[in-house]
């Protein structure tokens, strides 16, 4: 019996709808086209001027990252104009620390079979971020791997690289006890903690598409789906003007084991939670979950996004100019001697009837 010759669509690969995709998001990745780099697609690797971007002694940072079982949560609901913020997010805001100005992106996505809508949607959202965080996409790749996820579902990774010149690495090393911890609020939970959210989600069985009254009119599945702030613009100039001593973005492990990450031996991060209320998804996440004070601390951002450590004498000053630039700050603490570390404590709160405190070391 004769068998009709196979070809790669037999096996599940469409070679044309990947051309097509290609064609759509050209004109989304050009709109991220930045001194350095023209972000046009379709070459074998993107391009960037270092040069061009005004850089005489440079230092590369690089940086990658996913957007983790978030995407469970969009796919459910169909909602995937965000999740490329998050994706540039996680890596541009790993490299602001640093004191490294993003320059350009890449990113790579897979599938069982392409949705170009869909697909469409996500590189769409992922140039958004591009803009927010003033970086070029100039390359990607887009897997079609039938029989390696379920029918619907996508991964994301996100490559970042940026740029510092060598006289302006923000290492930590300057930040002495006395100094004050800026908190720059979140936009929510951001990217991290949601295979436990999606834990509390099953054990409550609530539903995406319901509202809570304490959600301020969103319905869970917005709520849990904001983009992750992008805080690069607001905290580069400062950043390059020497103004700040250290920066923690809060990602998995939360406040208790991301500020020590930038902290030299000696010194001990304090945070009192009194100083800010938990914002309204992340008491329902608590109350739900029946978590813990602590488990909170080392799980979440809590409301705190990122870390800003500077001296006293400048701390009013870097507040205005956050907040000038739309941040919303709140003074979370300050830098003690002794071991290096962070310590998380605050009154009755955080569905805890008496003080608590929770306790990291490096």
């Amino acid at each position: 019996m004769s068998q009709k010759p196979l070809t790669y669509a037999d096996a599940g690969v469409s070679i044309e709808a990947g051309n097509a995709l290609v064609k759509t998001i050209g004109p989304l990745a050009r709109s991220t086209a930045r001194p350095g780099a023209e972000a046009e697609l379709g070459g074998f690797g993107g391009f960037f001027d270092l040069r061009a971007a005004g850089y005489s002694d440079p230092l590369l940072v690089a940086a990658n990252d996913g957007v983790g079982t978030k995407l469970k949560l969009a796919i459910e609901t169909k909602r995937h104009d965000g999740v490329g913020i998050d994706l540039v997010a996680m890596c541009a805001n790993d490299l602001i620390v640093q004191g490294a100005e993003p320059l350009f992106f890449l990113d790579y996505y897979a599938c069982a079979k392409l949705d170009n809508e869909v697909a469409a949607a996500v590189v769409a959202s992922i140039a958004e971020g591009c803009r927010q965080a003033g970086c070029a996409l100039i390359g990607g790749e887009t897997a079609e791997m039938p029989g390696m996820y379920a029918a619907g579902d996508y991964d994301l990774a996100g490559f970042c690289v940026g740029a510092v010149e060598r006289d302006r690495v923000l290492t930590g090393a300057e930040i002495s006890p006395g100094n004050v911890i800026l908190g720059l609020a979140s936009s929510g939970v951001h990217s991290n903690g949601f295979s436990l959210v999606r834990r509390i989600i099953t054990e409550q069985q609530w539903k995406l598409d319901a509202g809570f009254p304490n959600l301020e009119g969103l319905t869970l599945g917005e709520a849990l789906l904001e983009p992750t702030k992008i805080y690069v613009r607001s905290l580069l100039p400062l950043v390059q003007e020497r103004r700040i001593k250290g920066l923690a973005h809060i990602t998995g492990g939360g406040l208790l084991e991301n500020i020590p990450r930038v902290l030299p031996k000696n010194c001990h991060a304090m945070i009192d939670t009194a100083r800010w209320h938990l914002p309204p998804v992340f008491a329902l996440l608590q109350e739900g979950g029946r978590l813990a004070p602590e488990e909170m601390a080392r799980t979440f951002n809590c409301g705190v996004g990122m870390a800003v450590i500077v001296s006293p004498e400048r701390a009013d000053a870097v507040s205005t100019a956050l907040e000038g630039a739309g941040e919303t700050v709140l003074e979370i603490g300050r830098i003690e001697e002794g071991q290096r570390g962070c310590t998380v404590h605050g009154q009755a709160g955080w569905n805890s009837p008496q003080g608590w405190s929770a306790t990291h070391h490096a």
